[in-house]
């Protein structure tokens, strides 16, 4: 019954006749088209009295039968998927890497129609976990298909309670769950907040499996989290990810099941549902959906502490821990990882103190500057050591007093940069990222302006050199 509910059951072609794209039905596609279609009884199995089966001959009448797309003719009877592997293995050995491939075949002849170098996380180092944890600082934990790595350090979580999402009486509510997922993605601090959600993120068909949301609304998150709550005897099954692999991958957003039924597990649930939901004050319009997605500011129910996600694939292990921000997470080097010249953990402690001697310094008469914030990872606590320092810039001088003001901070920039490199061996060919906004920016809010007096992650006013 899961084969047949899941199968693809639409087919977009191009209609010879009147030169259009269309979706159509595949069943009715097959059942008009079989005897044109080169390899159809490898394509398709016969559902019938509650049965699977693949047909049975090359005269088999798919017009009166229920065909549902399964391509397992064509692994159990074909030497297809030896042939793609003898395909992937000489183009790895080839190209000296592995390899991804799209292709089309009409059975006999192979046609490649795209070849590129697999997808890879350079940060897929295993994390290492502390044994001494307290148990209230813990608010998940994982011991199935844990993969390497660990998040930025974590100021958000946007949770979508399983229970109370099973319980929407309608598919429409259940779309405007996704909706207001997809707002919050484009609110919250990128790569500074996770979605945690029931089942199958980025369900499109039965939508109560899993929030049903796009790439495009999720791709500000540091993690994608999945949570398979018992439904009686019946765990549900997760996607782990695979509506979108590739660009998870590439993006470096972590992706993590979660169990929270099984033994040995934590799942502090009342910290998701209990802490302070800032839902209505990010989207007001949303506010009736309080009760299913939940927006936990992370510093402002937990004194200032961060979420940090520690993944480690050989301890089949990954925790959700609640931390200081001045526990930075850095890698200690040893033997066989040639050390770098690192002075301490407190990466964005010397980028603040850049920032605020650079504003300190800076003469606003002389550059035609109104006000001077930071915002990002130095004022976050998350810097690391090849973080840049993010500076947005309030003016309203002439050209002529923004072009000195460019030479100026240029200045500053490439010292700053020698300066990091000397300190942990990481080069950028500047360390500051600015940002100017005008009068006219601060009034519209529009720009970058509008991090000036954002509801989370605003940027922060740091005091300029005195008028004489």
């Amino acid at each position: 019954e899961e084969i047949v509910n899941y199968s693809p059951q639409k087919i977009d072609v191009i209609d010879l006749q009147t030169n259009k794209f269309e979706t159509v039905s595949a069943n009715d596609f097959i059942r008009d088209n079989a005897a044109d279609l080169p390899g159809v009884e490898n394509m398709v199995s016969v559902f019938k009295d509650g049965l699977l089966r693949m047909p049975g001959s090359l005269h088999f009448d798919y017009e009166g039968s229920d065909n549902i797309i399964t391509f397992e003719g064509l692994t159990m009877r074909t030497p297809f998927v030896s042939q793609i592997k003898a395909i992937l293995d000489t183009l790895e050995e080839s190209l000296g890497f592995p390899i991804d491939i799209e292709f089309a075949s009409d059975g006999r002849n192979f046609y490649i129609l795209q070849c590129r170098s697999q997808s890879y996380s350079e940060n897929c180092a295993p994390a290492s976990i502390p044994t001494d944890i307290p148990k209230e600082q813990i608010v998940f934990s994982a011991n199935k298909y844990i993969s390497n790595g660990k998040t930025p350090d974590i100021t958000h979580i946007v949770y979508v309670d399983p229970q109370k999402y099973s319980e929407i009486p309608d598919r429409q509510s259940m779309v405007q769950i996704g909706r207001v997922v997809g707002s919050l993605n484009k609110v919250l601090p990128k790569r500074q907040f996770i979605l945690m959600g029931p089942g199958r993120w980025g369900s499109r068909g039965d939508i109560k499996l899993g929030v049903s949301v796009t790439y495009s609304d999720i791709n500000n998150s540091a993690a994608l989290i999945e949570i398979a709550r018992k439904q009686g005897n019946y765990v549900p099954d997760l996607s782990f990810g695979t509506h979108f692999f590739q660009d998870l991958v590439e993006a470096d957003i972590r992706y993590l099941p979660l169990y929270p039924d099984e033994e040995d597990i934590i799942f502090n649930d009342r910290f998701l549902t209990d802490a302070k939901n800032i839902l209505s004050e990010l989207l007001p319009e949303s506010s009736k959906y309080s009760d299913i997605v939940h927006v936990v500011d992370v510093p402002a129910v937990s004194d200032g502490k961060i979420l940090r996600i520690l993944l480690n694939a050989d301890l089949e292990k990954g925790l959700g821990v609640i931390s200081s921000p001045s526990q930075s997470s850095v890698e200690t080097p040893t033997a066989a990882t040639p050390s770098k010249p690192v002075i301490d953990d407190q990466f964005w402690r010397w980028r603040l103190l850049m920032a605020e001697k650079i504003a300190a310094t800076l003469d606003p008469d002389q550059f035609g500057v109104k006000n001077f914030y930071v915002f990002g990872s130095t004022k976050n606590a998350t810097a690391g050591p090849a973080s840049d320092i993010d500076l947005l810039i309030h003016i309203n001088g002439t050209p002529d007093q923004r072009k000195l003001l460019k030479s100026w901070l240029e200045g500053w920039g490439r010292c700053l940069c020698e300066t990091n490199y000397l300190r942990t061996g990481c080069r950028n060919e500047s360390l500051l990222d600015i940002h100017f906004v005008s009068d006219d920016d601060i009034k519209n809010n529009t720009s970058w302006a509008a991090k000036i007096n954002a509801t989370t992650d605003a940027a922060r006013l740091l005091p300029m050199k005195a008028k004489t």
